[in-house]
Parts: C-alpha cells; sequence; structure tokens
C-alpha cells in the first residue's frame, strides 16, 4: 500500500512538472510577438514621420503627396500590427489547447498507471 501511494505521488509529480514546463515556453512566446507588433508599428509610425519631413523640406507640393503616403504607412502598419496580434491570439489558443491535452494524456497515462499497480497489488496480497 506504501509503494502505491509513493509510485502514484512520483507519477503526478512527474507529469506536473513536465506540463508546467512547457506553458510557459509558449505564454513567453505570445508576449514577445505581442512586444514585436508594438515595436513595429512604433518603428513605422517613425519612418512615416521621417519621410513626411523629408517630403516638406524639398518642395511644398510634396507635402499633401507625404503626408498621404505617411497616412497609409499609419494605416499599412497598424493593419500588420493588428495581423500580428491576430497571429498571437491564434498562436496562445493553440498553445493552450495543446498543454490541456498534453495535462489530459498525462493524467489519464498516470490514473492507467495506478489502476494496473493497483491490479498487481491485488494479485499479490
Amino acid at each position: 500500500m506504501k509503494k502505491l501511494f509513493l509510485s502514484t505521488a512520483l507519477l503526478l509529480a512527474l507529469s506536473l512538472t513536465f506540463t508546467s514546463c512547457r506553458d510557459t515556453k509558449k505564454a513567453d512566446s505570445v508576449e514577445d510577438a505581442i512586444e514585436n507588433a508594438g515595436d513595429a508599428i512604433e518603428d513605422a509610425a517613425n519612418d512615416a514621420v521621417d519621410a513626411a519631413g523629408d517630403a516638406v523640406d524639398e518642395a511644398g507640393d510634396a507635402v499633401d503627396n507625404a503626408v498621404d503616403a505617411a497616412g497609409e504607412a499609419v494605416d499599412n502598419a497598424v493593419d500588420a500590427a493588428g495581423n500580428a496580434v491576430d497571429s498571437a491570439v491564434d498562436a496562445a489558443d493553440k498553445a493552450v489547447d495543446d498543454a490541456a491535452k498534453a495535462t489530459g494524456d498525462a493524467a489519464n497515462k498516470a490514473a492507467e498507471a495506478v489502476k494496473a499497480k493497483v491490479k498487481e497489488v491485488k494479485v499479490d496480497h
């Protein structure tokens, strides 16, 4: 009986350890993707402002075109960032689903091992 409890505790500890280690990596990758999307928006906005400033210095007529180009660049950057965030959300959903499935599989395997051990102990007694 003592061996049964110790074996069960060992199996549960191992399954929880492996499952919890995988979850943190995927959560970090989602955070990194969101940070990268924010950096891309900031860089695109800075590039658009620089392009608009250069156009003003070159010619008065080019000012209107530069403002339109800057607006389009910001719109494109916002669209790209939105797509990146959507991709990050999809990746996070998939990661959660995969983690849940892995946890369920580990729990099922642990339960089967416990059942097998219980049968073994019953046969010994």
